[in-house]
């Protein structure tokens, strides 16, 4: 497996480097099928008084496999390196339980292929407060530049995604993989943007906006 490691505002030591390589051959292991390995360390240092810390993300890939990320922030990078790599090879772990749970008993999202109905979610439409909220930008977002009137302890991280087409189910295997709670995404039987996330146990929810979205060029050719 290969590695590739990136510093930003922090130079990459051959100590820490010789570090990663230890920890690629625990997960390599875990997970043989894994191509390459991304390792991505940055440092902050703050100016209100708030000691520096080191975010190390890692994005584990291979062909015919779904992205792994995890992430982890310590004051120290190699400790930084150890959660995150924990938070990894736990989500290895996590995906192959999955598959092997629901070759036994299948349980989530349950798909009747001869009518198309789906059972085992709940699915609901989003709000519309939220959805108002959203489109009219009343939730307030920190940017560093705001006055002391304008302070709030609310801090929102704003990511942008390629929307990606695909079915509940294989939504429910990018969020166990990736780590999270939830996963934005475009149903491809409905065309409608998408959220599934994790209820009790294996048991999983959908939200769904009612306003469908334009389908994608290699689904639409």
């Amino acid at each position: 497996m290969e590695t590739s490691i990136v510093g930003v505002g922090v130079s990459v030591s051959d100590r820490f480097r010789g570090v990663v390589g230890e920890k690629a051959t625990r997960i390599e292991n875990l997970a043989p099928r894994a191509q390459q390995m991304d390792v991505k360390v940055t440092h902050r240092a703050y100016h209100n008084g708030r000691m520096e810390d080191s975010t190390v993300e890692l994005t584990l890939s291979g062909k015919g496999l779904p992205v792994v990320r995890a992430e982890a922030v310590d004051g120290d990078k190699f400790t930084a390196l150890d959660l995150a790599v924990d938070k990894l090879t736990e989500q290895v772990r996590r995906a192959k339980e999955k598959r092997v749970d629901a070759r036994r008993r299948p349980r989530g999202a349950v798909l009747d292929k001869g009518t198309g109905a789906l059972s085992g979610v709940d699915l609901q439409p989003a709000s519309a407060d939220v959805l108002r909220a959203v489109a009219t930008g009343e939730i307030p977002l920190i940017t560093g530049e705001e006055t002391e009137e304008d302070y709030t302890p609310v801090v929102i991280r704003t990511k942008r995604f390629e929307p990606e087409w695909m079915t509940v189910e294989d939504a429910v295997d990018r969020m166990e993989l990736v780590g999270h709670d939830f996963f934005l995404f475009i149903d491809a039987r409905t065309d409608h943007p998408s959220v599934v996330y994790r209820r009790k146990g294996w048991d999983y929810g959908v939200i769904s906006l009612t306003t469908a979205a334009p389908p994608s060029a290699e689904l639409a050719s």
